[in-house]
């Protein structure tokens, strides 16, 4: 392919790294699917620290620190790859209010911001680990101030 015919599909190559990088991970992070909606929401936490703890992780923070100096990258970014992602893990946590786990007033993109924020921090800042385990740690602290204190307790015990 020529660079005319690459750059009529791509403004810039940072845009093609993040096209790159949203089809790697969607093609190696598939939605979880336990048959628990707490245990969904922890799974992809997990699945998504793993995918960040091989070297897709040091790509992503690259792409991360290059989109905040260009805004192009930054909506696209925000358009190719955080919005996808967040409308699937939007499904999961909606699985968790349909079953009435969720607390009244949590809405999907609160929920999703607290489930992974914590690893992307880590991620970014590296104070701490983000490994699949370290990460399901945090799901399930994040869940119990999410879901109500009686739901918690009976999810437990099945």
């Amino acid at each position: 392919m020529s660079k005319p015919t690459i750059y009529r599909h791509w403004p810039n190559r940072l845009a093609i790294a993040i096209d790159a990088f949203a089809e790697r991970m969607a093609g190696q992070v598939p939605l979880a699917d336990t048959g628990s909606a707490r245990a969904d929401l922890v799974e992809q936490v997990r699945r998504v620290a793993g995918f960040w703890s091989a070297e897709a992780g040091g790509v992503f923070a690259q792409l991360m620190g290059a989109a905040t100096l260009d805004p192009q990258a930054a909506a696209q970014l925000r358009d190719r790859f955080y919005a996808a992602r967040r409308a699937e893990t939007g499904r999961l946590w909606q699985r968790a209010v349909d079953h009435g786990l969720a607390r009244p007033g949590v809405d999907a993109g609160t929920a999703i911001d607290l489930l992974f924020g914590p690893i992307v921090f880590r991620l970014l800042v590296g104070h701490a680990p983000y490994s699949p385990d370290a990460a399901a740690v945090l799901a399930e602290t994040a869940l119990d101030g999410l879901l109500s204190r009686t739901e918690v307790a009976d999810d437990r015990q099945r």
